[in-house]
């Protein structure tokens, strides 16, 4: 969803005045059943394959229902509007979907739904953002080449059958292809999106079990519940008011004013006291989510030899197991690779394969670092976004350990950016001094949701620019296997590539956390860190 560098949010944003439609004015003012949510703008409009963050991504889940969608329990890939997705071959796959779906404007979905939606994210003149998630479809080179203009307007893969049946071929074999068509870049689209697009735009339409009623950027969006949703999971409140918070200390403090159902992200600063805050309206579990240090590696002082060497030192100068404890009261454990204990072995999780890369060794990093000829100019900055509050602390500790390690005061820094779309904005433009933070929330529950869209050559959120042939050889591979334990071992060793370049350093692994009022109840989290709204009660 996201992607790269998702966000998580709080407080009001600045400008924006208090009011009981914002953030002030009591929880319970002028919205029977409705559940009012912190929330951040999202960084691109809400068309599904242009949405790779985290806050789009929630409002996507509950306007779309696609093919699939991800237990909010287990993260295991259920069908929803596939009846059934048929292969002999992992390449050549038949899409029988499910009777009696609609959007909410009263168009059926059909199979042309998906066909028109998934050609449209594919196709280099949209300018979408997940693309890419249509690589493995026959015919993306000519729709979305690596550069000129487009040679077709639609993937040759894509046939539509007849209302409720196409077939997809894929230019290699991808056994565990279907399990990625949860993600929202799959969703269906009606044709008003793309008879009245601006239209869309400004007030999306989709067939999940919520409407959207308004939105005023930079202060909140306001989704209904859809009466006529005629899926299996109807929503249980009236709605959700996402509200837009540019400081998650201030939504915090909303929460316990009364002026704000639920925070889905807990202030690092508030972790010593929120349990005696909120009791057992304090969540905090595992999530498919993992923090890095990226490199750009589009710098030419990163690309010179020996400064893999250097970025392993680096990585081994950072004592992640006090960072952890002092700054977020062991909300996140120490990583040993680049995916997510959520996976678990059989999903590709294998801790320990960073190796000594990622254990504190202060000596061995300061050995490393001079053998790899030093940080390039002597000097290194961490770039952070400030608006969320919650980035300076352990950007801070994870500079102090670096420096302490390397006995140099001056040899790391941190580098706040005002806000997270400026953030966002110098990354995709590639303006990165240095290293820069960047977290990974899991779009499916694969092992290939935590490599390739991250490291392998031009990916969609590859942002730091990492290429290397034989990391993208593996991959590949790994994709067209057919069992899934040799999928899982050929990913694996791509992530001892990551352990000898470095190209992202491993920080730790992240829970999902939120709190709420005792306005409402069975409030969850799902396994990617975000909150079944659906399930929602307003008591």
């Amino acid at each position: 969803m996201r992607r790269a560098t998702r966000a998580k949010w709080g407080a009001c944003a600045v400008g924006v005045a208090l009011v009981a439609t914002a953030c002030g004015g009591g929880a319970g003012a002028g919205r029977s059943g409705v559940v009012s949510s912190s929330w951040g703008d999202p960084q691109n409009p809400l068309e599904p394959a242009n949405t790779n963050e985290v806050q789009g991504g929630k409002v996507l889940e509950m306007l779309f229902r696609g093919l699939k969608r991800y237990d909010p329990k287990t993260g295991a890939a259920e069908n929803v509007i596939a009846d059934r997705i048929e292969t002999s071959d992992s390449q050549n796959f038949t899409v029988t979907l499910k009777p009696g779906w609609t959007f909410s404007n009263g168009e059926k979905v059909t199979a042309k739904s998906f066909v028109d939606a998934w050609n449209y994210g594919a196709l280099l003149s949209s300018k979408q953002k997940n693309a890419a998630f249509f690589q493995y479809i026959d015919g993306f080179a000519q729709v979305h080449p690596d550069g000129g203009s487009p040679r077709a307007k639609t993937l040759s893969g894509l046939v539509v059958k007849d209302d409720r049946t196409f077939t997809v071929k894929l230019n290699q074999k991808f056994s565990s292809w279907p399990d990625t068509l949860g993600y929202s870049a799959f969703m269906p689209l009606p044709q008003a999106f793309f008879r009245h697009h601006d239209d869309w735009i400004r007030k999306p339409v989709g067939n999940g079990p919520y409407l959207v009623d308004s939105y005023e950027k930079g202060s909140v969006l306001r989704m209904r519940k859809w009466g006529k949703y005629p899926g299996d999971d109807p929503a249980r409140n009236g709605g959700i008011d996402l509200r837009v918070y540019t400081d998650n200390n201030t939504a915090y403090t909303d929460l316990q004013a009364g002026n704000l159902d639920l925070v889905d992200d807990i202030p690092a600063a508030q972790l010593k006291h929120v349990k005696a805050d909120l009791g057992g309206r304090y969540i905090n579990q595992p999530a498919g989510i993992i923090q890095t240090l990226t490199f750009p590696m589009y710098d030419k002082r990163w690309q010179r030899p020996g400064t893999e060497k250097v970025r392993r030192g680096i990585s081994m100068a950072i004592d992640r197991d006090q960072i952890t404890q002092e700054i977020f009261e062991r909300t996140r454990t120490p990583a040993t690779d680049w995916t997510s204990p959520v996976l678990g072995a059989d999903g590709g999780y294998k801790p320990g394969l960073c190796g000594d890369a990622c254990v504190f060794d202060a000596a061995k990093a300061k050995q490393l670092i001079k053998e790899g000829g030093g940080i390039p100019g002597g000097r290194m900055t961490l770039t952070y976004n400030a608006d969320t509050g919650s980035h300076k602390d352990w950007i801070d500790a994870t500079c102090n350990s670096i420096n302490k390690s390397l006995g140099d005061d001056n040899a790391c820094v941190g580098n706040p950016v005002g806000t997270f779309a400026d953030f966002r904005n110098k990354i995709t433009a590639k303006r990165m001094p240095g290293p820069f933070r960047a977290g990974w929330q899991m779009d499916y529950p694969l092992i290939q949701n935590f490599l390739q869209p991250l490291y392998y050559t031009n990916a969609s959120s590859n942002d730091g620019k990492f290429s290397n042939r034989a990391f993208d050889k593996l991959v590949n591979e790994a994709n067209a296997a057919t069992d899934t334990g040799q999928a899982v071992a050929k990913f694996q060793t791509a992530e001892k590539i990551l352990a000898q370049q470095m190209p992202a350093i491993p920080l730790w692994y992240q829970n999902g956390s939120g709190g709420y009022s005792d306005r409402i109840s069975k409030v969850s989290l799902n396994p990617f860190s975000v909150p079944v709204y659906s399930e929602i009660k307003v008591n």
